[in-house]
């Protein structure tokens, strides 16, 4: 199939440029001045636009140097013409006819006053659109996360939270599914952590996809985020540089290019940031007899270093082979190194909470982390509008290697215990092939008919090592807790679906089969497993729109959810040898049915978004935590003939039970007056939980554990964007998550709190800008977990408060990139219900 592909494009690719050969005239030139009406000075960097009249996506143009002159190289055609310089009237000419080489003269522009008044930039607004089948949230100029990434950009996104580790959850659910410009991307890496070198600055818009349509993967069972990156349609090179440094240590900068002629668009995207994020956590553990009284005490106290060195960078080509026909190449790279560090104090107490022993573990991590992706597309628009094909390969490799030293010594007897290593090498290649094919039909094209393939094949292969290293700096491989994993995940997918719209009333209906081949091996235990099944995804959109501020949804998809990355890898972590963490490889899929009711109402100067959901799940994964029947052993200086014993427990990923959550949401943005916006979000649900989990203990016993648990939970963000004295903004973000229950554990509720000032600097070309993250130092999870020996109170704190101070400089960004404030809808946007993919 990739052959087919390549080959199709490259025939395809020859035939256009061999139909031009011969037939295209020689280039002309247009020439001109643009200068200031009242004064006469030159206006450097206006923009000339040139537009096919027969074509009005074929645009070219370019802008004026320091004395105001342009020269543009184009083909003969019939144009409209427009100059534009921020804060001026456009000039414009419709229909001209340019044969020949034309100097169009000092063409003059003079203030328009009413647009200084009224003028903003289009990534200003925070806008929310209600399609058919998705939210699309405009994030706009989001000053809290100048200077973030994507992560922090997620995390105000309504119904997005981001934990304390990073994971993305979407209405309280973890199983979210992230793309990159509609596809999985290299620039979500092999762990969250990669999402952290991509700049907020990068990002257009968040597609909210609770419910997908059959024409989206059904991987994902809470539904899809799909990142769009900006990619400016203006003619001329233009862009942004960004700069940012912050404490704890936080620096870097960006660089946002993009250049558009006639016949080709070329885009880029660079960054580089350092970090050194500190962190926390502490474990209480109180560990009972079998008769249930208290045994022993442990606080196991821990203090994270996390040193992050990163530099990624996104390259594209879009090469316009016909007026109908275009070409893209894009390539992404992107490369880690980190430095970690926990430092682990323990101390022990026996029955009376008298100390027994103290000890210190500490461990240092080398991390490299190496992704690359190339990506090929092929579009073809025929003559029906909306009538379109589209063909698409990508090809991604990534590596992930991890040297862990681990040394531990009783304090006060300073009896250095063995050293232990840990080596952990990962890596993966997943390709992509993908058509999608677009047919509209009916009366006004008011109806749509779609069919498309997509088939993904993704190699993970996991090779770990412990144990005791030698003085001689050699490694005793330890064989019980060593071993190389190959996970192989092949799925080929097709789906069709049709939609039509009469009158008021729109629906789209779908149906995607999947073909999934799933392998498993454990190569030194010689462990394999071989999973193949196929299932079929339904899914139904039913819209009403009352009016053109009132629209109501509904709809009906099944998902599922597929074990993935730290999921599936069976090798524990050795951070502390008495709280283990393990994946599982023998998880199978959960699989949800999804329902979703809509309701979009808009005011003059207010918005207001609302949603009830049901989702049912089977074969939830969930976390469970259980002894090993394995002991830490420790020399008891006071008594050495009785050691100190720790239990060890391990918490690791099971399909353990059906999950059933209903809830609802709603969104209200309120705009009172110019640049002040006030914005509510709330999520509740009960989630309901029930599930047996057996297993055999140490003593070869069955022990049967009953998890059912109901919790009602919920999350709320309020945010507020208002002008300050000096021209300044400010603004401020506050998020609180409920107490939340699973199968053994009661998360408790967290409080953070953003604020952030910006200012227009530099005749309003530059921005700086100051925000804090997490201002009170509060997002900590707290955690009480229960086994049937061991309670365990837990806290832990990813990142302290942040402090960044970023600095983004624009440049060749012209007028018609900004848009005058739409008065009908207070600023809020469109918000059509369409088809759209």
């Amino acid at each position: 199939m990739r052959i087919l592909l390549l080959s199709f494009l490259l025939l395809n690719t020859i035939t256009t440029i061999a139909q031009g050969q011969g037939n295209r005239p020689n280039p002309i030139k247009t020439t001109g001045k643009v200068v200031d009406i009242d004064t006469g000075q030159p206006l450097e960097y206006a923009t000339l636009i040139l537009q096919r009249t027969k074509n009005p996506e074929r645009i070219t143009g370019g802008i004026t140097d320091a004395m105001g002159m342009f020269e543009v190289e184009t083909s003969p055609g019939v144009y409209n013409i427009r100059i534009e310089y921020i804060s001026y009237k456009t000039y414009e000419a419709k229909a001209q006819v340019l044969r020949t080489s034309t100097d169009l003269g000092t063409i003059k522009l003079s203030i328009d006053v009413e647009q200084l008044e009224d003028v903003e930039v289009v990534g200003e607004r925070t806008t929310v659109e209600l399609r058919l089948d998705k939210k699309v949230y405009n994030v706009g100029s989001d000053l809290t996360v100048k200077g973030g990434s994507v992560t922090d950009v997620l995390d105000n996104v309504p119904s997005v939270t981001v934990d304390v580790e990073g994971n993305i959850s979407l209405r309280g659910n973890e199983s979210v599914r992230i793309l990159i410009n509609g596809k999985p991307s290299a620039l979500s890496g092999l762990s969250p952590d990669a999402l952290q070198q991509l700049p907020a600055e990068a990002i257009e818009k968040v597609e909210v996809i609770t419910n997908p349509s059959a024409r989206y993967d059904a991987e994902g069972t809470a539904g899809i985020l799909n990142i769009i990156l900006k990619q400016s349609k203006t003619a001329g090179l233009n862009g942004s540089v960004n700069v940012f440094a912050g404490n704890p240590d936080n620096f870097g900068g960006a660089v946002s290019l993009n250049l558009r002629r006639e016949n080709f668009n070329i885009f880029s995207n660079t960054t580089y940031r350092y970090r050194n994020a500190p962190g926390n956590a502490q474990f209480l553990q109180e560990n009972f007899n079998d008769d249930g009284s208290t045994d022993s005490f442990q606080d196991e106290f821990r203090e994270y270093q996390r040193e992050r060195d990163g530099f990624n960078t996104n390259f594209g080509f879009e090469l316009f082979l016909s007026e109908n026909s275009s070409i893209t190449n894009s390539f992404v790279y992107r490369k880690t190194n980190g430095k970690n560090t926990v430092d682990v104090d323990f101390f022990n107490f026996d029955a009376l909470r008298n100390p027994t022993i103290q000890r210190n573990r500490f461990t240092l991590e080398d991390e490299e982390d190496e992704n690359v992706q190339y990506s090929l597309n092929y579009e073809k628009k025929f003559k029906k509008d909306g009538h379109v094909l589209t063909m698409d390969y990508q090809y991604s490799k990534g590596t992930d290697f991890e040297n862990s030293i681990i040394d531990e010594v009783i304090l006060g007897e300073n009896i250095v215990l063995p050293t232990e290593q840990t080596i952990n090498d990962e890596s993966q290649i997943n390709q992509l092939v993908q058509f999608d094919y677009v047919l509209p039909f009916g009366k006004d094209n008011q109806s749509q008919f779609e069919l498309g393939y997509r088939g993904t094949f993704n190699n993970f292969n996991t090779d770990f090592d412990f144990g005791i290293l030698n003085t001689n700096g050699s490694l005793n491989v330890d064989p019980d807790f060593s071993n190389e994993l190959n996970y192989s995940e092949y799925v080929n997918a097709a789906y069709t679906q049709i939609g039509t719209k009469l009158k008021k009333f729109s629906i789209l209906g779908g149906l995607r089969m999947e073909a999934s081949d799933i392998g498993i091996d454990l190569v030194e235990t010689n462990e394999t497993t071989d999973k193949d099944y196929v299932d079929w995804f339904p899914s139904l959109f039913l819209g009403y729109e009352f009016s053109e501020m009132e629209q109501l949804t509904i709809s009906y998809s099944r998902r599922l959810r597929r074990p993935r990355s730290r999921f599936i890898n069976p090798f524990p972590s050795r951070s502390s040898n008495t709280n283990l963490f393990q994946g599982n490889p023998d998880l199978n899929p959960t699989y949800t049915n999804a329902f979703d009711l809509g309701y979009l109402k808009r005011w003059d100067k207010l918005t207001f978004t609302t949603s009830a959901y049901y989702n049912r799940s089977t074969g939830v994964f969930q976390f469970i935590t259980q002894e090993t029947g394995d002991f830490v052993e420790i020399e008891n200086a006071n008594n050495p003939s009785e050691p100190i014993l720790v239990p060890v427990q391990v918490r690791t990923p099971i399909n353990l039970a059906t999950d059933t959550r209903y809830g609802g949401e709603l969104t209200t943005s309120y705009t009172p007056k110019k640049n002040w916006r006030f914005t509510w979000n709330l999520n509740l649900f009960q989630q309901q939980l029930r599930g047996d989990f057996s297993f055999i203990d140490f003593q070869n016993e069955e022990v049967v554990q009953n998890f059912d648990a109901d919790n009602f939970t919920w999350f709320t963000r309020l945010s507020a964007k208002l002008p300050l004295p000096g021209a300044i903004d400010f603004q401020s973000n506050l998020f609180y998550r409920g107490r939340r229950i699973d199968a053994q554990n009661v998360n408790k509720g967290i409080l953070s709190t953003n604020l952030a000032f910006s200012k227009d600097v530099i005749k309003d070309k530059a921005t700086l800008s100051l925000n804090v993250r997490d201002l009170f130092n509060s997002r900590k999870r707290r955690t009480e977990t229960r086994t049937e020996n061991v309670f365990t109170e837990s806290e832990f704190q990813f990142r302290e408060r942040q402090i960044t101070l970023s600095f983004l400089y624009r440049f060749n960004q012209p007028q018609n990139e900004r848009t005058r404030r739409d008065r009908g809808s207070g600023g809020n946007g469109e918000d059509d219900i369409e088809f759209d993919g």
